[in-house]
C-alpha cells in the first residue's frame, strides 16, 4: 500500500510522523512524506524521503510571535499575517498534497492544515487519518477543575475561528479540485466520514476523555507518544560526563526560540550551583556560540532522550508533548517552563498527576527556579514519577499500534 504523510511544524511535530512512516516502510509499504523544507534533512537521516511542504519551521517560529502568543494584541497580528499566508502559502501546500496523495491508499495529516488534507482525500476518495498530540477535538476533560461545558464551548469557538480563517483558502482549493463548495467546517466533515484520528498520548492524562468520545462514535484510539529514539553523536560523551559525577538535571529548550540562551544558561548554572546539582542543557534550535562555560554545566545541541533521561535527576523543558512523555517514561520528575501553544496543557497535567511542577518561562528567575527544583526533587514527587512510568506505553508498542490502525483504515477502503 501507499501512505502519504504530510505534516507542517517543528521536529516535535515531524518525528511522530517519521516514526510511523519507518514502521510502515519496514512492513513493505511505500511512504511519501511532505514536511517543512528545514525538516527534510532530519527525515532523510532516518532513511525516509520527503518533499518540501510549506515554509521553513524557523520562518513560522518567530521569536516575537512565540513569546507574545498569549498577549491580547497577538490575535490581531495573526489576522494580518494570515491573509498572505493563507492566500499564497496554503495554495502551494494544497498543490503539494495533490501530488503526494496521487495514487495513495491513505493520507495522514496534523491539525492546522487538516482542511486541505480533508479536501485532497475527498478528491481522491481515499481515507484520511489525523495524528493528534493533545486533545484537539471538542471535549470537556482537557482542563481539570474547569466546568466541562465551558471547556467544550471554548474548544468549539476555537475551531469555529479556525474555520473562518481557513475557509477562503479551502474554498479556493476545492474549486481547483472541482469539488462542490463545503458548507460545514472540516472538523465536522472529518467526523462524518468516520476518519481515523490517532491520539498520540496516554488516556490517563485526561480521565473521562475516551468515554466521552466513545459516545460520539468517534474513531480516536489512544496509542501513546510516537518517537524514533534516535541516537546522536554526543550520546556516549554525555553518558561519560554523567558517570563522572552526580546525576544531573536535564534542561531542554526544544524548538522554542530563547531570547538570550547565554542568560538562560547562566541562570540555570547559578540555580543548580545553589542546590549542589549539575545541569545538562540541550539548546536545541538556539544558537549556542556565545554561551559561557560553567564547571557544573554541560551544553549540547541534541541528544537521545530515551538513552539519557533515565540517568538524570529530573527533566526541565518547554512542555512539548514528546519531551513530556519521554520524561514520564524515564520515571523522573518534570518541571515545565512553558512558552506557548499547547504547552500549558501539559503543564497542568504534570501538576495534576503530581509528577512535577510548572511555570511560565518568561516568569522564571533564579530564585523561582531554585524553589521549583526543590519541589520537584522532593521524595514524594520522585516516587510518584516512578509509579507513573509503569503506566506509560512502550515506544515500540505505540508505533506498532499506530501502524496497525493505519493499515486497517487503508485496507478497509480497498475492501469497499
Amino acid at each position: 500500500m501507499i501512505f502519504a504523510l504530510a505534516i507542517h511544524g517543528s521536529r516535535g511535530d515531524v518525528e511522530p510522523f517519521a516514526a510511523v512512516g519507518l514502521e510502515l516502510v519496514r512492513r513493505g509499504h511505500e511512504v511519501r512524506m511532505a514536511v517543512p523544507p528545514d525538516m527534510i534533512g532530519f527525515v532523510e537521516s532516518t532513511g525516509l524521503s520527503a518533499v518540501p511542504y510549506g515554509p521553513g519551521t524557523q520562518e513560522t517560529l518567530s521569536e516575537d510571535f512565540i513569546h507574545d502568543f498569549w498577549n491580547i494584541a497577538t490575535p490581531f497580528k495573526v489576522v494580518r499575517a494570515a491573509r498572505d499566508y493563507l492566500g499564497g502559502v496554503w495554495a502551494e501546500m494544497a498543490a503539494t498534497l495533490k501530488t503526494v496523495a496521487d495514487g495513495a491508499d491513505l493520507l495522514m495529516t496534523g491539525i492546522i492544515q487538516q482542511g486541505l488534507a480533508a479536501n485532497t482525500a475527498e478528491y481522491y476518495d481515499i481515507p484520511l487519518a489525523s495524528l493528534h498530540c493533545f486533545p484537539v477535538r471538542v471535549n470537556g476533560q482537557m482542563v481539570p477543575l474547569v466546568p466541562s461545558p465551558l471547556i467544550r464551548s471554548t474548544i468549539s469557538s476555537l475551531w469555529w475561528i479556525h474555520w473562518r480563517f481557513t475557509k477562503r483558502a479551502e474554498d479556493a482549493q476545492r474549486r481547483e479540485l472541482g469539488l462542490a463548495k463545503a458548507t460545514t467546517p472540516s472538523t465536522r466533515r472529518i467526523l462524518k466520514r468516520g476518519s481515523l484520528e490517532l491520539q498520540a498520548y496516554e488516556p490517563f492524562y485526561f480521565p473521562g476523555l475516551a468515554a466521552e468520545w466513545e459516545q460520539q462514535n468517534a474513531r480516536r484510539p489512544f496509542v501513546g507518544a510516537l518517537t524514533l529514539e534516535l541516537s546522536t553523536d554526543v550520546d556516549d560523551e554525555v553518558v561519560s560526563w554523567i558517570a563522572a559525577g552526580t546525576p544531573p538535571i536535564y534542561f531542554g529548550f526544544g524548538s522554542m526560540p530563547v531570547k538570550s540562551p547565554a542568560d538562560a544558561v547562566t541562570m540555570i548554572s547559578a540555580a543548580c550551583r545553589q542546590l549542589g546539582e549539575r545541569a545538562l542543557i540541550c539548546t536545541g534550535a538556539n544558537d549556542s556560540a556565545d554561551i559561557p562555560h560553567f564547571d557544573n554545566v554541560k551544553v549540547v545541541r541534541a541528544l537521545n532522550h530515551a538513552a539519557i533521561f533515565p540517568s538524570c535527576r529530573a527533566v526541565v523543558h518547554h512542555g512539548g508533548s514528546g519531551t513530556t512523555a519521554a520524561g514520564m517514561r524515564a520515571g523522573i520528575p518534570t518541571l515545565i517552563l512553558w512558552v506557548t501553544a499547547d504547552q500549558p496543557i501539559w503543564a497542568v497535567q504534570v501538576k495534576r498527576l503530581k509528577v512535577g511542577s510548572a511555570r511560565r518561562f518568561s516568569a522564571t528567575s533564579r530564585k523561582s527556579l531554585v524553589s521549583d527544583l526543590q519541589s520537584v526533587l522532593a521524595p514524594q514527587v520522585v516516587n510518584r514519577a516512578r509509579d507513573i512510568a509503569t503506566r506509560m506505553s512502550k515506544p515500540a508498542d505505540s508505533v506498532t499500534n499506530a501502524a496497525n490502525l493505519l493499515e486497517q483504515s487503508a485496507g478497509r477502503q480497498r475492501c469497499d
